[in-house]
């Protein structure tokens, strides 16, 4: 698998890039001086690598650059032509307006333009995004990721500038080490299987662990439990059965007495409660009727101002009239407030003769009951009897519910105890597939690889190193030697932490040169933090690799370039720079419009 070519339906507004089958050079050219210090990736060369990823079919989110600026992309259908082998091609058209619907074409030649192709046209058209991506993972037919999907090292093979601070956890990867320390084990050559089982097999525990949890806590109690609620059961279940012996043993005749009387009670009950809602009203009524009596306007202009007179005061024509006037607007208050009383005076007399009606019906109810029943205490014992077994069965369902919960709790910790033993099992399992790294010729030639690209650019030797820890689980480190070949701390460092990566990921790919696995990968600022000499080194070890078969995709600034020595051949040639973009205007940028 390399890619061919990427294209939009827009040709004049997103370069167009055709790739080689070796070394592959996207080149920032710094035009203007006061540039220089200015973050490039304004040009888009590290853009394209997410292009690249988007077409490979990534999931779409808000926080992708596309999404994030759907105005002015969401015109744009980008396609991306892989070569799966000799003269067998793919062409992948995801458009960002729509991205969970994909088009894909087969063909025999490379660098096609399918960017105006009728949708009939295409092997399979607008297919769901999870449809196509089966389809894709399908033909691409890479048995070396096997069981995983291609989608498992695309991050691997796309290095964007966020992805260098560990070899084998790049950002996509910020997850549970359990979604992606099997895949790394795998592509290193190490047996995969025990390493998935021993992390399915802790939160199978984990989850039982917190059913464990919350059953203890509701019942309160341990599994010794058990043989006590065993016995109490025994106790109430005999109590139930003596009491429905006594049940069949009674004179049926007399319990249809037992149903009218309790008719009776039930007619008891419903005449205290209307009783009980009469009196309420009565209540009620007595009050309104109060208030009704009561409101009366005592005062008497004429009569105050006569009384005025005869005490020789003068009473104010103003005044009478202010008093007249508030009379007036008392009196329609009073005749507002008297009408709704008096409705609900209405509606409370109503409700006193319906309720007494109703009464008197259930009065005569009553009595005709009565009369079915006589002074005997049959009834009495059957509703005592009654009253006692429904008593026991409720302390036996409770008692069986927390029965079962305490199996339950019982069988958890059984559960547990074969799961902890599991556990230990697959830990010492992963251990012994560690300890034979030796026959394993994939990690082998890896581990070679790596430190013979290392010794190449630095001058040191390095070491990959896989062990499991404490918890059993695999941790992937590297190392420098230094001369004296001890360990050093320099590959703590972010210079050599980013080259490292690199020269990870190249091992990784060689080893599996002959097996059907990707052969591309993508750097972007391949040479960033180097010196000039290490860029020289590394540009021949890439080479070589090339060689060897792989495409390698870089991107770097003019800058970059190191002087090369009249002895050596050129750092690259035009021929390997299929994008050259440029800080002078639009046109030099990898989408041809203006900054967004």
């Amino acid at each position: 698998m390399k890619l061919s070519s990427i294209y939009s339906n827009y040709p004049d507004e997103f370069s167009t890039v055709k790739f080689e089958p070796g070394l592959n050079v996207i080149l920032g050219e710094i035009r203007f001086p006061q540039n220089i210090e200015k973050d490039s990736h304004n040009l888009g060369k590290s853009i394209l690598g997410k292009i690249i990823d988007f077409c490979l079919l990534s999931k779409s989110t808000k926080e992708h650059f596309l999404q994030k600026r759907i105005a002015v992309f969401s015109k744009f259908e980008f396609l991306l032509e892989i070569e799966l082998r000799k003269n067998d091609f793919l062409t992948i058209k995801r458009g960002v307006s729509d991205p969970n619907r994909i088009s894909i074409k087969y063909h025999d030649t490379r660098w096609q333009d399918f960017s105006k192709l009728e949708d009939d046209e295409w092997s399979h058209s607008l297919l769901p995004f999870d449809k196509a991506k089966d389809i894709v993972d399908g033909k691409l037919d890479l048995h070396g990721l096997r069981p995983w999907s291609f989608r498992k090292i695309v991050p691997f093979l796309i290095r964007s500038q966020d992805d260098y601070d560990q070899i084998f956890q790049v950002k996509k990867f910020a997850g549970p080490h359990s979604d992606w320390k099997p895949f790394i084990a795998h592509i290193l050559g190490f047996p995969y299987e025990n390493v998935v089982e021993l992390y399915s097999t802790e939160d199978e525990k984990e989850a039982k662990s917190q059913e464990e949890s919350t059953i203890r806590k509701e019942v309160g109690g341990t599994v010794e439990d058990i043989s006590k609620i065993d016995g109490t059961l025994l106790v109430k279940r005999s109590a139930f059965d003596r009491k429905r012996i006594q049940l069949d043993e009674f004179d049926f005749r007399k319990f249809d007495q037992e149903k009218i009387k309790l008719v009776a009670e039930q007619l008891d009950s419903q005449i205290a409660q209307l009783n009980s809602e009469r009196y309420s009203l009565n209540a009620a009524r007595r009050r309104v009727k109060e208030v009704l009596t009561d409101e009366t306007i005592l005062f008497d202009p004429k009569r105050a101002e006569s009384l005025f007179a005869e005490a020789n005061v003068l009473f104010p024509d103003q005044l009478k009239k202010d008093f007249v006037q508030l009379l007036e607007f008392n009196r329609k208050i009073t005749e507002e407030r008297r009408k709704y009383l008096n409705d609900e005076l209405a509606e409370i007399e109503e409700g006193v003769s319906r309720i007494g009606k109703e009464i008197n019906a259930l009065g005569v109810k009553r009595k005709n009951a009565l009369k079915f029943l006589g002074g005997s205490d049959v009834i009495e014992k059957f509703k005592s009897i009654s009253q006692e077994m429904s008593n026991l069965q409720a302390d036996i369902i409770s008692l069986e519910r927390r029965r079962e919960s305490l199996a339950r709790l019982q069988s958890l910790r059984a559960e547990l105890r074969s799961l902890n033993n599991k556990i230990e099992q697959l830990k010492e399992a992963v251990e012994n597939d560690v300890l034979n790294a030796e026959s394993n010729d994939t990690f082998r030639n890896i581990r070679l690889f790596f430190n013979d690209i290392v010794e190449s650019v630095i001058g040191r030797k390095a070491v990959l190193s896989v062990s499991p820890n404490r918890d059993g689980h695999l941790e992937f480190k590297y190392d420098l030697l230094d001369v004296q070949e001890n360990l050093t701390s320099q590959g703590d460092g972010f210079t050599y932490r980013k080259f490292l990566c690199i020269a990870a990921d190249l091992a990784i790919l060689r080893a599996h040169i002959d097996s059907a696995f990707p052969h591309f990968v993508f750097h972007d600022g391949v040479f960033d933090a180097l010196d000039p000499r290490k860029r020289i080194s590394l540009m021949r070890v890439i080479r070589s690799y090339c060689d060897l078969g792989l495409q390698h995709i870089v991107t770097l600034i003019d800058s970059d370039i190191p002087a090369v020595p009249e002895s050596d051949v050129s750092f690259f040639s035009d021929s390997e720079v299929v994008l050259r973009l440029h800080d002078n205007g639009d046109q030099g940028r990898l989408f041809k419009m203006p900054m967004w």
